[in-house]
């Protein structure tokens, strides 16, 4: 069963205060994107299995353990989840990278999927779903169900993000309770026009400067 995660650590809670400032300039933006994001992969990966596998140090032969099981893909959604790549791929390098193109229409709120690329073996994957705000959920959902379709489990979809909004949890938990959702923050609510409050504003905005 998925669950909510909400990661409080004092430096998640530091680098996101400032990263709500709306004076920091997009290289901030941008590095502490990075940097928080390094924070929720190291929860996110926290459940990968273990194998015991025999080693030689300069002292003696012993047992120990490594990483088995599923390999892990990091599906981005286009374009504010390219800010969150990096972060992951600082823990897990050798993870393949796939990409989920979506814009939301401005009047309905809705999200369409104008691109999609996955590993070709992306349903023998854990697949770790990165995009900076959970907010309607409409997005995240899609995403989900572009990648059930593939083939993937939903019990092998982690999604992660920086700042979510309850409406956005309960869309995801409702469809795929399975999934287990990483945020830095769960914040109040979201405002007529569907933005997160307090939030961040328009995080791929601010991530590449085009305010």
């Amino acid at each position: 069963m998925g669950k909510l995660h909400v990661i409080d650590h004092p430096l998640v809670q530091h680098k996101m205060t400032l990263l709500r400032d709306k004076d920091l300039g997009s290289k901030g933006f941008r590095e502490l994107v990075n940097e928080i994001t390094v924070f929720l992969g190291y929860e996110v990966t926290r459940s990968l299995p273990l194998e015991e596998v025999e080693v030689e140090t300069p002292v003696a032969v012993t047992k120990q353990k490594m990483i088995t099981g599923k390999k892990v893909a990091i599906a981005p959604i286009l374009r504010a989840g390219l800010g969150m790549v990096d972060g992951i791929l600082t823990l897990v390098p050798a993870a393949k990278v796939g990409h989920i193109g979506m814009f939301r229409d401005e009047e309905t709120l809705e999200p369409q999927e104008y691109f999609f690329k996955m590993p070709n073996d992306i349903e023998e994957r854990q697949v770790i779903i990165v995009d900076p705000m959970l907010a309607t959920g409409g997005s995240a959902l899609m995403a989900i169900d572009s990648l059930v379709k593939r083939d993937v489990d939903p019990a092998h979809i982690d999604f992660v993000c920086l700042v979510s909004a309850p409406e956005g949890v309960k869309t995801i938990q409702d469809k795929y309770p399975e999934v287990d959702i990483y945020t830095a923050a769960l914040d109040e609510k979201l405002n007529e026009h569907g933005y997160i409050v307090p939030g961040l504003g328009d995080a791929g905005d601010r991530l590449f400067g085009t305010l």
